[in-house]
């Protein structure tokens, strides 16, 4: 970490940078000495567990905060006067349901919870135990692992594509499309013109992709949650329009696994720096549920979500003025001394851990049970089956991104597995 100390008003920016992408709490505790505080861009970042807390459900709190869509101009007439323009307004009219608000946000996510069910996760056990098991055998001989390559990103990816139907071949394919997609949370890439550019080139690319998958899905349905959403309701009538329905699909597929990858990533790196805790869960497994929830507390997989006040809106003392852009920053929030005592020592018997690690309202992260599943049966696995294992290198390297947060690679040396 850098040794300068940013002033009060550029510390959210100091966030962002990657110098500060190790270790970002630091941060987090100097905003928090402001629960709300308005930086240098006009942004105010809330850091506190109660404002944040208040501000989630509050209806002057816009998660429409996207800049429209636009595409890059290519000298053709035709693209640029008329065809570019129809596809941004459907595009902007038509995002992902993270990006709505009610009541549109309201009617597409209890479409998608009619198909993901409770019952249809957990029917997905056994497949993850088995997946988890396969991809450490595969890793036999060796006296080290990357988690990131060798399980946590494979793991979730498997997973997702399964529960939609995505077929499982095609998923190199969607990996730099969902790399460039995860990169519109970030506040500093939505500004930059060539950002924004890759990231509608992206999301034209993986809506192409999934346009033709929902043909197919309509012409033979399988026992998936793509065709249940492509397919008829009880009336007959399609549930989704076309265009939100390819924008949900991108939706679940994307998150379905970025977060996931980091959930296990930073739970497996958490256990490696408190050895206690990782031989309490080898020695008993029961304790992964407590486990997962004090990992998303003290290193989630999203560290904040941006938002838009649609009215001056007062809290900590400070008046959000209508149409300023919001932070709510979670990963602050999980760690408030307010809320939590000694919220900075990793404790897996925490009492009433109420975070903010999959969000909250009416946002709260629809595939939060199958990444508590995922998450619980690979560090389990992790914990049981290698043998001595230790970090080659801490902290290990970060991926870029400040909100969705975890490492780029984690190298574990062991001494075989069981």
């Amino acid at each position: 970490m850098p040794d300068d100390t940013p002033p009060a008003d550029a510390l959210f920016a100091a966030v962002l940078d990657p110098a500060y992408r190790a270790d970002p709490y630091p941060l987090y505790a100097r905003l928090r000495e402001r629960p709300v505080s308005r930086q240098r861009d006009g942004s105010y970042v809330v850091s506190a567990h109660a404002a944040i807390r208040s501000l989630l459900f509050d209806p002057r709190l816009s998660s429409e905060d996207l800049p429209p869509s636009r595409r890059p101009r290519t000298g053709n007439p035709l693209k640029d006067w008329i065809l570019n323009p129809i596809r941004n307004r459907i595009a902007t009219a038509h995002r992902p349901l993270i990006f709505r608000d009610p009541p549109d946000h309201d009617t597409l996510r209890a479409l998608v919870m009619r198909s993901f069910t409770v019952p249809r996760v957990e029917a997905l056990r056994g497949r993850i135990v088995r997946d988890v098991d396969a991809l450490l055998d595969a890793c036999r001989g060796r006296d080290r692992i990357c988690l990131v390559d060798d399980l946590s990103y494979p793991l979730p990816v498997a997973v997702i594509c399964d529960l939609l139907g995505v077929p499982e071949a095609d998923e190199p394919r969607f990996q730099a499309w969902a790399t460039e997609l995860a990169t519109a949370l970030e506040p500093d890439a939505r500004h930059d013109e060539a950002g924004r550019h890759r990231i509608v080139a992206a999301f034209d690319a993986i809506s192409a992709y999934m346009r033709d998958l929902i043909r197919e899905k309509r012409r033979r349905p399988a026992d998936d949650m793509l065709s249940e959403l492509a397919g008829p309701g009880p009336d007959g009538r399609r549930l989704m329009g076309a265009f939100d329905l390819i924008s949900t699909a991108i939706l679940l597929l994307v998150a379905g696994h970025e977060t996931t990858v980091n959930l296990i990533t930073n739970g497996m790196l958490q256990l490696l720096r408190h050895p206690r805790e990782l031989e309490r869960l080898r020695a008993d497994p029961e304790r992964a549920p407590r486990v997962i929830e004090e990992v998303l507390r003290f290193d989630p997989p999203v560290h904040f979500r941006t938002r838009k006040a649609l009215g001056a809106i007062e809290i900590g003392g400070v008046t959000i003025p209508q149409g300023a852009p919001v932070v709510l920053l979670f990963a602050a929030g999980s760690r408030d001394p307010e809320r939590f005592p000694d919220p900075d020592r990793f404790d897996p018997d925490r009492a009433d851990n109420q975070h903010f690690g999959f969000g909250g309202g009416l946002h709260y992260c629809v595939g939060a049970p199958l990444a508590r599943i995922e998450a619980e049966i690979a560090l389990v696995a992790l914990c049981r089956r290698l043998r001595e294992p230790r970090l080659v290198m801490d902290p290990p390297p970060y991926r870029p991104g400040a909100s969705l947060r975890g490492p780029e690679q984690l190298h574990i040396g062991i001494a075989g597995i069981d």
